[in-house]
């Protein structure tokens, strides 16, 4: 699926606009994200569903049994979806929780919460975060990676990704991880292709290895805060 944004015109900018990302460009692989065009949202939504929480591997061969379930070597239709049993899902390998997610992800598309895929391509980021977050199990970065990898939206920023996250600590050379808000702000230097950038941040995350990002510490708290807290404590203690 040919890229809805100009690939050569998002990476000159980005190097222009940061020293460091112009590097890690230079030395990585080129942009891609093998969206599938034919994938519709209902789709890669129950995928992603099936993805949450376990490895890739795990949810790989989760995801191929709900697939033979249907019949034809797609994912059950929304219709197909409601008829199967819980025990049947069950079995496939998904968690409670996760049926009742598919569940009402095939309700919500039965009832046009969840659009088709024409009416997605032509829906802004912000009106498909709505819909889409109505659905049970599908939160803020379900919805992102759907931009990013499914209809290639060029300026998504997932700034509670993880591997986002440490990649941009690794990057910048950071001991910290940078607090949602912190990089909401940094990657304004980004826009309009924070997609792009975000998608270089996993790259430098991946590159760095679990030996280096395992050292990367969670977000800074203020002391101020930290004394409060400790104020807090004691207040309590003393009361008891």
């Amino acid at each position: 699926m040919p890229l809805p944004f100009d690939l050569a015109e998002a990476t000159r900018y980005l190097s222009s606009a940061d020293e460091k990302l112009a590097t890690l460009i230079a030395e990585t692989a080129q942009f891609h994200t093998d969206a599938d065009a034919a994938q519709s949202p209902y789709e890669a939504l129950m995928e992603s569903i099936a993805y949450q929480s376990i490895s890739g591997k795990a949810a790989a061969t989760i995801f191929a049994r709900i697939k033979t379930l249907s019949g034809n070597g797609r994912p059950p239709s929304p219709e197909q979806m409601l008829k199967l049993r819980t025990s049947t899902l069950r079995k496939a390998g998904l968690s409670g929780a996760k049926v009742l997610a598919m569940k009402d992800l095939a309700r919500k598309t039965i009832d046009g919460i969840v659009p088709t895929r024409d009416q997605a391509e032509k829906m802004s980021d912000a009106e498909l975060v709505e819909r889409l977050d109505s659905v049970r199990g599908i939160g803020a970065w379900t919805v992102e990676m759907f931009l990013i990898f499914n209809l290639g939206r060029p300026d998504v920023l997932p700034i509670h990704d993880l591997g986002v996250k440490k990649g941009w600590s690794v990057t910048y050379g950071k001991k910290h991880m940078p607090k949602p808000k912190e990089l909401l702000a940094f990657g304004e230097r980004w826009r309009p292709y924070r997609t792009v950038a975000s998608w270089y941040m996993w790259r430098a995350f991946e590159r760095a290895g679990y030996a280096t990002t395992n050292k990367i510490r969670p977000p800074k708290v203020k002391m101020i805060r930290r004394r409060k807290r400790a104020v807090i404590l004691i207040k309590r203690r003393k009361s008891k």
